[in-house]
């Protein structure tokens, strides 16, 4: 089995991520030592916070160092919501640096109608990418998003109002802005690939083919439901229906 350490640094939606990663076949350990990081093929950052805070507590853990180390040493890497933006050097959110392992800056979502973006929107793939073969619907809480430096490394994007990055790959580096473990069937696929991907050192960067199903795809209206107040994800009909 591919071990997935799922990084606790007091603030992430740590169950839910745990417990979807292991349905989809992943040897799980939920970290928060730097020593729990060192035989994982894979580590995931999950997010809910802010990233003052949340990069304040990786640095009391000793985490920051070791996640630069695992990274550097060829561990593959997934950042979901305020994990994908700390990816990035700084947040407009507050002041915050971040890992700084990929150049750009964490920014309110362009023009959006209203803020938190809360609910399922649709991911575009822009390149292929064996994580995201075609264009699907997941959910999202936030009201931050990247603005990546170097346009090579955004694989998907979401519109609301204005459009942001809702997916980043670098390396072995890899971010999304939705929560997988709260997509039904369609984010468990994703999980599903990640592991399948890294038990079998496949790649995880995006390829400037031609993306598969690129053209219109239609959402039912219920993609757009608000979340329930417990933080429980409504489920619309179309999500996980194969095209």
């Amino acid at each position: 089995m591919t071990k997935v350490a799922v990084v606790d640094y007091g603030a992430g939606n740590l169950v839910s991520i745990a417990h979807a990663l292991a349905r989809v076949g992943a040897d799980v350990v939920v970290a928060d030592r730097p020593a729990q990081l060192h035989d994982a093929a894979a580590i995931v950052v999950p997010g809910v916070g802010a990233s003052g805070p949340a990069m304040r507590l990786l640095r009391r853990r000793g985490l920051v160092a070791a996640l630069d180390r695992r990274v550097a040493d060829g561990a593959a890497f997934l950042g979901i919501c305020l994990g994908m933006q700390l990816l990035f050097d700084t947040s407009d959110e507050d002041g915050a640096a971040g890992l700084g392992w990929l150049r750009g800056r964490v920014r309110p979502i362009p023009n959006a109608p209203r803020l938190p973006h809360i609910g399922w929107n649709l991911v575009e793939p822009v390149v292929r990418h064996p994580l995201l073969p075609r264009p699907r619907p997941y959910y999202f809480v936030h009201s931050y998003a990247a603005d990546p430096e170097d346009p090579a490394i955004v694989v998907a994007r979401t519109t609301h109002g204005g459009s942001f990055a809702s997916m980043v790959a670098s390396g072995r580096i890899v971010g999304v802005q939705f929560h997988p473990e709260k997509s039904g069937s369609d984010g468990l696929a994703f999980l599903a690939a990640f592991v399948d991907a890294v038990g079998r050192d496949g790649p995880l960067e995006g390829s400037r083919a031609a993306v598969p199903g690129s053209q219109p795809v239609t959402v039912h209206p219920g993609v757009s439901a608000a979340h329930h107040g417990d933080g429980r994800a409504p489920l619309p009909s179309t999500v996980g229906r194969r095209a």
